[in-house]
């Protein structure tokens, strides 16, 4: 079989802190040279001009909930795959909260048995941590997973880890990254008691932050932090959404030698409490969207690396679902498609560079949970890559969007930059709003 050939001529190639001009060879799935110029010396060779574009790693979003198996009228990991690479997101890790609940190694398998079938990007999975599944946990092969992920507030099913000696058991037993959702479950209840006597079922939408509070978040994450410094856990803090927090996390060392670790979403840089009144529960989020201070505080500490990796917290729900009354309405929301050029929309507006983009959704997922050989440009790694053409403007609208559910917090939107290839190990998958027939994806593999 002859060795399938790409070469990316005239791009403008970002990774490590640089932007530097030249070519890129592609042979099979492998990135084979980088350099200046490379000449076309093979008849059977795909030549992309990618002149006046950049070309950037493919991003890896470390927190998406495709829900599949068991909430496939929201969303499956066929459809959402296929918008993560229109996002320029090549490859994802899932979360355990699907129905039934990834809280078993055998039902870790049938995810990605499904994904191996169906997934366009590459796909990992977050094995579920409870109150009960220790045994489980110590089951699972360390190098075949992401990682594992704890509700430590806000969890479906019996996923909320609330049992401390449990917890404790948990951080001592495993090497494995441990991913947390933090929020104090006995904060939030007694807040939502408070306002159901005022309002009903009915809150007002804006009351959602004051519910889901800064309070509730700071005391599970520094409860979580002090419970990793006690037992030498390597804690990762997903979504971020105060500024109280961010406090709590250090960038006076490398990314790699940190035991813990945090991330942003898209959604908590983007908006504040201030949209609620236009958007409503369209970004009703667990934890909550808050201040315009909070948000600043946010960019303060991704900039200053506090915050190591941006995510999606990709998770969808019907439109039906959401124009719910507040205590009816799920939280979560579509965000795959749409996240890097919302972020591209930022370096517009002169709020952070590209190379840092770059760093926070490709470089330090790869390193935070040890992918091999992704999350860079460099000789002998997977050819993903995104081209991006950063001034060709297009509005988000309901004939573009691909999400299953059919929405998006973005509808309306106006974005500078555009996504126009999507290359995956090594073959072109999309191109200009157009899926490729090629299955190219993989399974993820973990250097440990």
């Amino acid at each position: 079989m002859k060795l399938k050939r790409t070469l990316i001529k005239n791009a403008k190639i970002v990774n490590e802190g640089k932007i530097f001009s030249g070519d890129i060879l592609i042979e099979g799935e492998i990135i084979k040279q980088i350099d200046t110029s490379i000449s076309a010396k093979w008849a059977d060779v795909n030549i992309i001009d990618a002149e006046g574009k950049y070309v950037l790693p493919g991003a890896i979003d470390d927190q998406v909930h495709f829900r599949e198996p068991g909430l496939t009228h929201k969303a499956d990991i066929a459809t959402e795959s296929k918008a993560a690479l229109a996002g320029g997101i090549t490859s994802f890790i899932e979360m355990p909260n699907t129905n039934p609940q990834t809280t078993t190694v055998e039902k870790l398998e049938e995810k990605f048995e499904i994904a191996a079938k169906t997934s366009s990007a590459n796909y990992s999975f977050m094995f579920g941590g409870t109150n009960d599944n220790l045994d489980e946990i110590l089951k699972v092969d360390e190098t075949a997973v992401a990682g594992l992920k704890l509700f430590l507030g806000s969890s479906t099913g019996n996923m909320l880890v609330d049992d401390p000696e449990i917890l404790e058991k948990i951080f001592q037993s495993t090497n494995m990254v441990i991913s947390v959702h933090c929020e104090d479950e006995a904060t939030i209840r007694e807040n939502l008691k408070t306002h159901i006597e005022t309002y009903g079922e009915d809150i007002p939408i804006e009351k959602h932050p004051i519910i889901r509070s800064e309070e509730a978040c700071y005391l599970s994450s520094s409860t979580a932090i002090a419970l990793a410094k006690k037992t030498g856990a390597r804690l990762h803090v997903f979504h971020l959404s105060t500024g109280k927090e961010t406090h709590l996390f250090r960038n006076d060392i490398p990314l790699k030698d940190k035991k813990i670790t945090a991330e942003v979403c898209i959604h908590h840089l983007w908006f504040s409490d201030e949209d609620y009144k236009k958007k409503g529960t369209l970004i009703k989020w667990n934890p909550a969207v808050k201040t315009a201070k909070d948000r600043d505080q946010l960019w303060e500490a991704l900039l200053d690396d506090r915050i190591d990796v941006i995510a999606t917290d990709h998770a969808p729900h019907t439109i039906e679902e959401k124009k719910n009354v507040y205590t009816k309405a799920p939280s979560g929301g579509p965000l795959v498609q749409h996240a890097l050029p919302a972020m591209l929309e930022m370096y517009h507006k002169g709020k952070i560079s590209i190379e840092k983009i770059v760093e926070k959704m490709c470089h330090n997922p790869a390193i935070l949970f040890q992918v091999e050989k992704r999350g860079y440009i460099k000789e002998g790694y997977y050819a993903d890559l995104v081209l991006v053409d950063l001034n060709n403007p297009w509005t988000v609208q309901k004939d573009n969007i691909l999400y299953k559910c059919g929405w998006s917090p973005f509808e309306g939107a106006t974005f500078k930059s555009r996504i126009t290839h999507t290359i995956l190990n090594g073959s072109l998958v999309y191109h200009n709003f157009e899926f490729q027939n090629t299955k190219a994806a993989k399974r993820l593999t973990f250097n440990r």
